[in-house]
């Protein structure tokens, strides 16, 4: 039997988590598991709200099986009782879905779900969803930082104008704006400097934001409405940016993005035992939730289904019209989706991959790219950041030579970080983070001649957000 403990710092800081190692691994010893054929890997979920019951069994290939075990959480149940239910087979409960790699989860259709219909979901909780947030707010919403950013943005035009090289329109496009409060605060910091300056940029100036979502769009717009015409709004898909951005291929000089990488689609895979696996999830409900909610609504079991797939289809406005009988409102229907979204789990089940070749990144990158991240480390697994890799290459030929990628995230700048640590995902509000693999991302930049720094978010120590910095090579 192989023992997996990764939350090595939690281990150290927490009584609760080191004394509830020891009943699980007995728990474990004396059940009727195959400890050949076993692997016990203890995590530390730190999302309050995530997809994993506290025990749980992955089948890997075969008759082999991994129990995964959330030690944040080891304290409050019953490890025996635990162990044996997870060892009985699949959870038991509602399947939402069959079994697909993690991109193709459902779970993806609820997070574009939530930024479709986010003014819904926000008047039901009453709040703005930056105020679900760790802190209440963005790390990256900082006068100081922008700042520096516009000061270093002076100092490469200055020099393009000594030189006569400089366009007559100044490209910053901004991908995911959040309420705005970071386009507002830039441009207003920008207007500042510049007057002080006296160069005439502001002029100049065109920004552009992009979002999915065009109800956020909407409000940044007003945000920012002070700032006229020298502002843009654009609906961007995330993943695809060059579609809608490609225009602006060779003269964006700074392309800012926080807090998108995160939330967007990713796989995961994993080597153990010398063999390369992709992690296949399927979401569901657990009964007690499946019957719960079936009662509120009004539906039975057997309908649950369809009408949690024609919400992620239409909206909850439009279900409340097309079932009239169970959502009087759109309020109503809204309720029903925060019902589901509480209540959803996933499975998981590891599943060989034949060659890393065969396996698609993205478009454009076969899973080769993954090889240096995975050899030699053992048994680990890690994120694929499919989304991320497909946005930030799509994003690679938007810049100018002079120009740069900014992105504020939650990175991992290390392989090593994922064998001592969980990296989601997780649930925010209604959507769904996963930290980034960083360098993952390194590597994809490096081939393609840009060069990729990540340091720490300066303006507030202790934060998670990672600051990226992507430009090209001299």
């Amino acid at each position: 039997m192989d023992v997996d403990l990764r939350p090595v710092a939690k281990l150290r800081e927490s009584a609760a988590a080191r004394s509830a190692v020891g009943p699980l691994i007995e728990a474990v010893c004396t059940s009727a598991a195959d400890l050949s054929r076993t692997r016990v890997v203890c995590d530390w979920i730190q999302y309050r709200g995530n997809f994993r019951e506290p025990v749980a069994c992955r089948p890997v290939a075969g008759d082999a099986v991994e129990i995964a075990v959330d030690l944040r959480r080891a304290g409050d149940i019953d490890p025996g009782a635990a162990v044996k239910q997870a060892l009985a087979g699949p959870a038991p409960g509602l399947a939402l879905e069959d079994w697909v790699p993690g991109r193709e989860s459902c779970i993806w259709r609820f997070n574009m779900l939530y930024w479709q219909a986010l003014s819904a979901w926000e008047r039901a909780t009453g709040r703005e969803y930056e105020q679900s947030l760790p802190g209440g707010t963005s790390d990256a919403r900082n006068t100081a930082a922008a700042g520096e950013l516009i000061l270093e943005l002076f100092r490469i035009w200055d020099d393009l104008a000594q030189r006569r090289a400089l366009p007559d329109e100044l490209y910053v496009l901004e991908l995911g704006v959040g309420n705005g409060n970071q386009a507002r605060t830039w441009l207003d910091e920008f207007a500042r400097l510049d007057a002080r300056h006296g160069r005439d940029y502001y002029r100049r100036l065109r920004y552009l934001m992009g979002d999915y979502s065009a109800h956020v769009l909407e409000r940044a717009r007003r945000a920012v409405a002070h700032h006229g015409d020298r502002v843009s709004a654009l609906v961007v898909e995330a993943t695809r940016p060059g579609i809608t951005l490609g225009f602006l291929a060779g003269k964006a000089f700074l392309v800012y993005i926080s807090n998108v990488y995160d939330n967007l689609p990713t796989d995961e895979v994993a080597c153990i035992g010398g063999r390369m696996y992709l992690v296949e999830t399927q979401a569901y409900l657990g009964d007690d939730d499946t019957d719960a909610i079936a009662a509120a609504f009004g539906v039975t079991r057997g309908e649950l289904t369809a009408l949690i797939d024609r919400l992620l289809r239409i909206g909850p406005e439009l279900l409340s019209e097309s079932a009239p009988e169970h959502f009087a409102d759109p309020g109503r229907a809204v309720e029903f989706w925060r019902s589901v979204w509480q209540a959803l789990r996933l499975r998981e089940r590891y599943v060989p991959l034949q060659g890393l070749d065969g396996y698609q990144v993205s478009p454009s990158l076969t899973g080769e790219v993954l090889r240096p991240l995975v050899e030699a480390q053992g048994d680990v697994r890690v994120h694929v950041s499919n989304g991320a890799v497909a946005s930030f290459t799509g994003t690679l030929p938007l810049l100018h030579p002079y120009g740069r990628v900014q992105c504020h995230d939650l990175f991992t700048t290390g392989t090593r970080q994922y064998r001592t640590g969980f990296y989601g995902p997780g649930k925010y509000d209604g959507s769904v983070v996963n930290w980034v693999n960083g360098p993952l991302l390194q590597l994809v930049a490096n081939r393609r001649s840009f060069g990729v720094q990540f340091t720490p978010f300066r303006q507030r120590p202790g934060s998670n957000i990672t600051t990226l910095t992507a430009q090209a090579r001299d």
